[in-house]
């Protein structure tokens, strides 16, 4: 949610600054996303000041240029050249001075700096409105009233004020502080009561409404057949309605928060709503048929064409607004087409109502219509605030679009809302804060809430809670209201603290999973958090039975369509992440994340812990003396085994294998259990992803890797005594051999020397039979009891490569 600084400054007289407001409002519970600078003007005229032309004479060598003196202020005279027709001493102009940075309308940037023109000296510049960026014209330049001191800066000449938008991160609890007003009630109420704060002086101020006289005016008719989705009603009739461009203050004003002004009527609806969270709407009453408004609940079958148009096929649980038969208006979150306010609009009905929460979330839901107005209702607004709205918006009307109130206010109320009650126990909620608030603080802060005190004694206090506030209903509730604004910080550490010992399991997947981030991280890769919900159509991308649609956990209410499953794998969010990346041209990635993955199987749930590794780009940052090599499987590979030995998993066995994600891929074992599949993700996925580059992926599962894990870490070998011997074999094998397979063979053929298998070289190409290929490989045999003979060395080896002959056709190279 944006909120302006200078808007709110319109209902909270204080001299506090943006920063120091930010910083209020996040300690207490408004957390401030961001504060950012809105220049009304570009550069905000910084470096521009109002000068005095005291001297002004031709230029010797160039006939349209003057000679000035201009008094800025200084203790000097500054020389300019200038090249406008109506420059004349005597005038008060606009000066950028040395440094000053201008933004033309139509134009480019420049900054001002001293120069020569035709062999002149000029030490500034006197601006015309299209320089400055405040307007069209460059007949001449600006001619200012002549009581300005030289040296006032322009901004403050021409009172133009820069702002500040304000993001807030607003919880969804939080329906009182989702306007202008909300938020500066909240801060007025932290300025004067939190403990700690710099004293600023600060004050709450409301519009004034003005008294209207309804004498001898008859209110439009208003039928009502869902009184329980729409509790409260208001409406009014006004006429002689022009509907015109708003003022340009309204304009900036809406601008600052993002919105972007249509004309005077929708403005001013929007105003409102910003203003003080109650959705209006205006409908051109000469439109309505029937010369009445009905609420109700839409029929089966029915239609209506929205705003934007497209056309909505009901639902008998939507309730809308009609006249007395067509439906106008989807109540609470869109308009319709027909009955819009347009430009030959001369008469509206305006509407504040109140809707049920519950209908229109599920309403928005249903036809996928999240708008502002629908987010209010759905979190539920303030049932007091609809005829204070109403008659605000009437104010305004009047006052800018010259509009005349033609019917008295309608207002249906049938059942008063009435306020919770709730106690607030002194001994009680010192208990729960952890500390004795006087009294007198609590009271101030529960009147800057405008939280009723309806009894009072010793041991309590019986409070009336403001209907603007739904998420408070217990005492509880109150002492969280209480403890924000009084400021969590002031709550002191006891001098003495208790707590119970708990058992920790060993090995401790917490401390396990910190260890592995932490060599992640130090081998060059970043920590990822995504969510766990993701989009429906990625299940589709998935081949393996485990990732079929019959296995998706979907949400009953979905917040949107791109969240409403839960993740079936940590490749999807690796795969956007690193799409997000290289369109913002970050493409060389080391990327993990520790996640769980939902499926439902038999109609039973499960959720499983994963670790997913992802390798994208070069190996190496690029420079003169690295070289652009991209990463490869051995990178990935070399990544996954420094994770399971850190592990203690050193025991592993891996071979080719088959994934929908992959189109080469390995997979790691300890004994039968697997534990990682790895490899690079198939072209036709990264394509789905408009992924550029290659991407290698390794995913863990982390649950089967923690099984793994030995009971006892701390192994102890005696050094090797006796030198080791290495031979090397050039291998002609088939292709389709891996080396996984000749590892294998070679353990089983000498289980009781041989040390280490090693590949060092591979060839294919050139002077190979067709389907071959040659391995260089590596083999170290070792006896740990004596030096081994050549006799035993020899034995050894003719085992292994009659078993490699054997079993896979390997021969040697000549």
């Amino acid at each position: 949610m944006k909120i302006s600084y200078n808007w709110l400054k319109d209902y909270i007289q204080s001299d506090v600054t943006p920063e120091v407001a930010s910083e209020v409002l996040t300690s207490i519970g408004l957390e401030v996303e961001s504060l950012d600078l809105v220049e009304a003007i570009p550069g905000g005229l910084k470096g521009v000041v109002v000068g005095h032309v005291v001297e002004c004479g031709k230029h010797p060598d160039a006939d349209r240029l003057s000679l000035t003196k201009v008094n800025v202020g200084g203790e000097e005279l500054l020389p300019i050249v200038c090249g406008a027709p109506n420059v004349a001493a005597g005038q008060k102009v606009l000066v950028a001075t040395i440094g000053t940075m201008l933004y033309p309308k139509g134009g480019e940037s420049f900054q001002i700096k001293k120069g020569k023109i035709r062999g002149q000296e000029s030490h500034g510049m006197i601006c015309a409105e299209d320089e400055l960026g405040l307007g069209e014209s460059h007949a001449g330049i600006m001619i200012l009233d002549e009581s300005l001191m030289p040296g006032t800066p322009a901004a403050v000449a021409l009172n133009i004020k820069s702002d500040y938008c304000i993001e807030i991160g607003l919880t969804p609890n939080r329906t009182d502080a989702i306007s202008h007003i909300g938020v500066a009630r909240d801060l007025n109420a932290a300025l004067n009561n939190m403990e700690g704060i710099e004293a600023v002086n600060s004050s709450l101020k409301y519009p004034e409404l003005k008294t209207i006289d309804f004498s001898g005016m008859q209110a439009y008719p208003v039928m009502m057949e869902s009184a329980n989705s729409c509790p409260r009603y208001c409406g009014v009739v006004l006429d002689n309605i022009k509907v015109a461009p708003s003022p340009e203050w309204l304009q900036e004003r809406l601008s600052v928060i993002g919105l972007r002004p249509i004309n005077n009527i929708v403005d001013i609806t929007n105003y409102i709503q910003h203003e003080c969270g109650q959705p209006l709407h205006a409908f051109d009453a000469d439109k309505i048929k029937g010369g009445k408004v009905v609420v109700r609940n839409a029929r089966e079958g029915e239609t209506l064409i929205l705003l934007d148009g497209a056309e909505k096929k009901l639902s008998v649980e939507d309730l809308i607004i009609c006249d007395q038969s067509d439906a106008m208006c989807l109540a609470g979150i869109f308009g319709g087409l027909h009955s819009g306010v347009t430009e030959t609009t001369t008469k509206i009905f305006l509407e504040s109502a109140y809707f049920d929460a519950v209908s229109i979330r599920k309403s928005a839901k249903r036809h996928g219509l999240h708008t502002d107005a629908s987010f209010r209702f759905e979190r539920g607004c303030d049932i007091d605030k609809a005829p204070w709205a109403l008659q605000r918006a009437m104010d305004m009307i009047v006052d800018i679009c010259g509009a005349s109130i033609v019917s008295k206010s309608t207002d249906h109320y049938p059942l008063t809302m009435e306020r919770s009650v709730v106690n607030y126990n002194w001994q009680r909620t010192s208990r729960l804060i952890g500390k004795d608030i006087p009294k007198e603080k609590v009271k101030s802060i529960l009147a800057s809430l405008e939280i009723d005190i309806l009894n009072e004694n010793e041991d309590e206090l019986s409070l009336s809670i403001p209907l603007y506030r739904t998420d408070v209903k217990r005492e509880a509730d109150v002492v969280e209201e209480v403890l924000r604004i009084y400021g969590f910080n002031n709550i002191d550490f006891p001098a003495r603290l208790s707590s119970s010992l708990s058992y920790a399991p060993k090995p401790d997947p917490e401390k396990v999973q910190n260890k592995v981030a932490d060599l992640l991280m130090s081998i060059g890769f970043s920590e990822m958090m995504s969510l766990s919900l993701t989009k429906q159509k990625y299940q589709a991308l998935a081949a393996e039975s485990e990732y079929k649609a019959d296995c998706v956990v979907e949400l009953l209410n979905p917040l949107s369509g791109d969240l409403a499953v839960m993740r079936q794998t940590l490749v999807y969010n690796g795969l956007e992440a690193i799409s997000m990346n290289q369109n913002f041209k970050n493409t060389d990635l080391r990327l993990f994340e520790f996640g769980k993955e939902y499926r439902k199987i038999n109609q039973k749930y499960s959720e499983e812990n994963h670790l997913a590794l992802f390798l994208s780009g070069r190996r190496s940052p690029e420079s003169w003396n690295n070289g652009n090599d991209m990463v490869s499987f051995a990178d990935l590979k070399s990544a996954v085994e420094k994770v399971l030995a850190l592990c203690g998993i050193t025991d592993i066995s891996y071979q080719a294998c088959t994934a929908s994600f992959y189109s080469d891929a390995v997979e790691f074992f300890a004994g039968k259990t697997s534990l990682v599949k790895c490899g690079y993700i198939s072209d036709s996925l990264l394509k789905e992803f408009d992924v550029k580059n290659p991407v290698l992926v390794a995913d863990f599962n982390w649950a089967a890797v923690m099984k793994s894990l030995p009971k006892n870490r701390i192994q102890y070998k005696e050094s090797d005594k006796y030198p080791a011997v290495r031979r090397d074999l050039s291998l002609l094998i088939n292709k389709t051999v891996t080396f996984s397979e000749i590892e294998k063979i070679a353990f089983d053929s000498e289980k009781k020397l041989l040390r280490k298998v090693g590949l060092f070289d591979v060839y294919e190409g050139k002077n190979l039979e067709e389907g071959k290929k040659s391995y260089a490989v590596s083999f170290v045999l070792q006896d740990s009891d004596k030096t081994m003979t050549d006799q035993q060395v020899e034995n050894s080896m003719k085992r292994i490569q009659q078993n490699l002959s054997d079993k896979l056709g390997a021969t040697l190279r000549g």
